[in-house]
């Protein structure tokens, strides 16, 4: 009987902790102050405005690293509109082994593989190699691949 008891009370002990924060999360609204017409629509506009500046950022990046691939002769240059083979595409650009894909998923090392990997674009291009290191600086990184790309 107290075997039974115990069980009880440690079932209780862990279930209505549960029970009462559930019951917690569903009294309370997930929005305390629902958005008007007017903050809706903004959010709105904003969200497709941020959208529409990713989709021109993308298409930007694809057709140069396309440019770059057809004026280095590499192989597949419609693989840049892809969006993980465009990681092998620059590889195959610099001339460095595929495997290095895996190193950009290492924190910190993904950066000094991603700057080792434009500077060979770079040089792969015949211009200077500091070109690689300028994707690190936030504006500069916007520029690199359209000079690389349509730069003679």
């Amino acid at each position: 009987m107290r075997i039974a008891t115990r069980r009880r009370r440690k079932l209780m002990l862990t279930v209505l902790p549960v029970l009462a924060s559930l019951t917690l999360l569903t009294a309370t609204p997930v929005f305390a102050d629902q958005p008007s017409g007017a903050q809706a629509a903004a959010m709105g506009a904003v969200f497709l405005v941020i959208l529409l500046l990713a989709i021109a950022g993308y298409a930007y990046f694809a057709l140069a690293l396309k440019t770059i691939a057809e004026k280095t002769n590499t192989e597949n240059p419609w693989w840049a509109w892809i969006p993980i083979i465009q990681v092998v595409l620059m590889l195959n650009i610099a001339r460095k082994p595929v495997w290095w894909i895996l190193l950009l998923f290492i924190p910190f090392v993904n950066i000094v593989i991603a700057i080792i990997v434009w500077m060979a674009i770079a040089e792969a291009r015949k211009k200077p190699s500091w070109w690689g290191i300028l994707m690190i600086v936030p504006v500069a990184n916007l520029i690199v691949p359209g000079y690389l790309a349509w730069s003679d």
